[in-house]
């Protein structure tokens, strides 16, 4: 066992998948990267139906409690559990730990940290210090918010029966949103270290809550489990589900406008959508290749027909794994000039940057890559994967959470 100031590394997470995309995901590669180089890691974090209580890889060791049923309002859901954050099990686990590691929403279990006199460091992934939401984006006003103000509760309600939540619990998001939410940049301030995944993100965070600048910091998250496929179609891909600041409606518009103005029809792969006959129909008409949830196997075929992928987000996504994959495995990228994308594809050539919500750049842009030979596509994504990886490595990342947790141990 490798022996430096950090002995053992003790990761709160309230959900914790291999799978790509979000804290979730860049939390595990975290897990596994620093097993690889020596440390003994332990991760706390929720049970979901036949998981093992307990499991064991490598230095890797895994606990799982039933903390709450379902990952709809687990921000909430987790900070309510105080009984498992003052179990005699979590304070064993805290005092054993060198440094105590929250990478989401378990801002309380740093309060229980702090109390029994171990250090904190918070990865920020969203923009929980300034919007209780955590997305900095104004539903009611369909902008992005930029004061960096207490979430209204008309945008909270907006946001809840844009989802399609029932009356209830919207009433109870208003509620905690508004009430508890405002508390939640105060846990967050506790942090011996706050590492942000984008510069722009520490702007937005740095900018909102000024007592936060000399503890705040960048690290960009490990690269995603993923590696180049060969093009084999001349489709859009979209991975965004039907979520609104995700972008679909300006997607849906924009494929609409190229189809009456540019007289093109893309074929536009689409995953995690709801089965609904009568919604497949009306997007098949406009090119969409509908696809519910899919498993990463059947996931791999469809990206295969994809040349281009489209990340039309309207929200500052601070660190967007959809992109980091598209880069690597060698596509053409339209997205949004927002959050923290410019920074992703920063040199990149294959790249069309659009403002967001823009439903005619949009459109001009899948003009213009609709005019582009296969091969050109094909080039440019290639150039694109290897700029991006000259950019990004794993090492770099582990190797800057290791020192952080070094100068705060």
């Amino acid at each position: 066992m490798r022996r430096l100031l950090l002995l053992n590394f003790l990761i709160l997470s309230e959900l914790y998948y291999p799978h790509v995309g979000g804290a979730e995901y860049a939390t595990y590669l975290y897990a596994k990267l620093l097993s690889k180089a020596g440390f003994e890691v332990t991760v706390i974090t929720n049970r979901f139906g036949n998981e093992p209580a307990v499991s064991r890889d490598d230095n890797v060791t895994v606990y799982r409690l039933p903390l709450f049923k379902s990952i709809s309002g687990f921000k909430y859901s987790v900070l309510l559990r105080v009984d498992a954050l003052f179990s005699g099990f979590m304070r064993k686990m805290i005092k054993k730990a060198d440094v105590v590691y929250i990478p989401r929403f378990w801002f309380a279990g740093g309060l229980i940290a702090k109390a029994l006199g171990k250090p904190v460091i918070i990865h920020l992934h969203d923009y929980i210090p300034s919007c209780s939401l955590a997305i900095l984006y104004d539903i009611s006003k369909r902008a992005i918010c930029e004061s960096g103000s207490a979430c209204s509760m008309r945008c909270v309600y907006s946001s809840e029966k844009l989802k399609g939540n029932s009356l209830l619990w919207t009433m109870e998001s208003v509620f905690l949103n508004s009430t508890i939410g405002r508390y939640l940049g105060k846990l967050v301030g506790l942090a011996d270290v706050i590492i942000c995944v984008s510069k722009l993100q520490r702007e937005k965070v740095v900018g909102n809550n000024p007592t936060l600048l000399n503890k705040t910091l960048v690290i960009y998250n490990p690269l995603p489990e993923v590696s180049f496929s060969p093009v084999q179609g001349n489709s859009y891909g979209y991975f965004g589900g039907m979520n609104y600041i995700k972008g679909f409606l300006t997607l849906y518009g924009a494929t609409r406008l190229a189809s009456q103005e540019f007289l093109i029809k893309p074929k536009i792969h689409v995953t995690n959508f709801p089965f609904k006959m009568k919604l497949k129909k009306s997007l098949s008409n406009l090119g969409f290749i509908v696809h519910e949830r899919v498993e990463r196997e059947i996931f791999e075929k469809i990206y295969s027909n994809v040349s281009t992928t489209i990340v039309p987000s309207l929200w500052h996504e601070p660190w967007p794994y959809v992109v980091v994959e598209a880069l690597i495995k060698g596509r053409y990228l339209i997205a949004s000039k927002v959050g923290g994308i410019p920074e992703q594809v920063e040199k990149c050539k294959g790249v069309a940057l659009c403002e967001p919500g823009d439903i005619r750049q949009l459109a001009e842009a899948m003009s213009l890559v609709n005019d582009l030979s296969r091969e050109t596509i094909v080039d440019w994504g290639a150039k694109n994967r290897e700029i991006f990886l000259q950019r990004f490595n794993n090492e770099t990342s582990i190797r800057n959470l290791i020192k952080v947790c070094e100068q705060v141990n």
